[in-house]
């Protein structure tokens, strides 16, 4: 992909985007990802195949840039921001994760897409990773480490704590798993700090929800 699809202003290239990823979506439902071929894809989306590759490299890029982008539009939708100043903002962004593979699930047929549920993770941690990285590249970070590797290891730390809760039989609501994966989650995006200590945004963060 030439930019990501959430630094797009273009709108003919949103159109097209839009179009290719609702092709991708609708298709998923009637046979398994493995099936789909990108000229199925362009067919519905009523697009040229030379179209298709001047956006995505391959049909994977595409479900990549459909679920990051999914959860970039809940994240918009819920007015989340992490800017680094206060991690405790990140508390939004695990009840995003909690709601957004819920909602995931409840629309793809697992069974019929065996190779969705690995190409979607992938996806979401991407998304989740990006949305840290803002925030962490405005601060330092351990030495030896990098902001990239930071962001990674939290988003990991993320989607894997909200993927144990999802499996989880007669699990929690996902409202009370978001302070104890802040915890958990905290040591990595502020090492000495204490996720239940005052920090400035605490008031954005509630005005989020």
């Amino acid at each position: 992909m030439p930019i990501s699809d959430c630094e797009v202003r273009d709108p003919r290239i949103r159109k097209t985007r839009h179009a290719l990823q609702a092709a991708l979506g609708n298709l998923m439902q009637q046979k398994s990802f493995e099936e789909i071929s990108v000229q199925d894809i362009t067919d519905l989306a009523d697009v040229n195949r030379a179209t298709f590759y001047d956006h995505y490299t391959d049909k994977f890029s595409l479900l990549d840039a459909m679920v990051g982008g999914g959860f970039h539009k809940l994240l918009i939708e819920r007015n989340i921001i992490f800017d680094g100043t206060c991690p405790s903002a990140a508390s939004v962004i695990i009840l995003a994760t909690c709601d957004y593979l819920t909602t995931s699930h409840a629309h793809a047929d697992c069974n019929k897409n065996s190779a969705f549920e690995p190409l979607m993770e992938a996806g979401i941690v991407a998304a989740i990773r990006r949305t840290l990285l803002k925030g962490v590249e405005t601060k330092p970070v351990p030495e030896g480490l990098t902001p990239e590797i930071v962001a990674t290891t939290a988003a990991w730390a993320i989607f894997g704590a909200v993927k144990q809760w999802f499996y989880t039989p007669n699990r929690r609501p996902a409202s009370e798993m978001v302070q104890p994966i802040l915890r958990l989650i905290f040591p990595i995006l502020m090492p000495g700090g204490s996720p239940d200590q005052h920090h400035p945004l605490e008031s954005s963060l509630v005005s989020a929800n």
